[in-house]
C-alpha cells in the first residue's frame, strides 16, 4: 500500500493570517528558531499497491479542481511508500 500526498501551500504574496498568528505566539512560549511561518494543508490519499500514471493524473486533476484554490495557492502531489 502506498500513499499519494498532496501538500497545499497559500502562494508566497498571499497574505497568511494563521502563519503569522503561529508566529507570533512562538516567541511567546519561548520558541525563537523561527524568522516566519507559513500554514497549508496535507492530504494523504491511500492506493492499494504502486499508484499508476492514470491515479497521478487523477490525483493532481482532484488537487487543481478540489483540493486547493489554483487562484490563491499551490499544490505538489509526490508519493509515499
Amino acid at each position: 500500500m502506498a500513499k499519494i500526498i498532496v501538500e497545499v501551500m497559500l502562494k508566497p504574496e498571499i497574505l497568511d493570517p494563521q502563519g503569522q498568528a503561529v508566529a507570533s505566539a512562538l516567541p511567546r512560549l519561548g520558541f525563537t528558531f523561527a524568522k516566519s511561518v507559513r500554514q497549508g494543508k496535507r492530504f494523504e490519499i491511500e492506493v492499494a499497491g504502486d499508484p499508476t500514471p492514470a491515479q497521478l493524473a487523477e490525483v493532481e486533476k482532484a488537487a487543481e479542481t478540489l483540493l486547493s484554490n489554483p487562484v490563491i495557492e499551490t499544490y505538489i502531489v509526490k508519493i509515499e511508500k
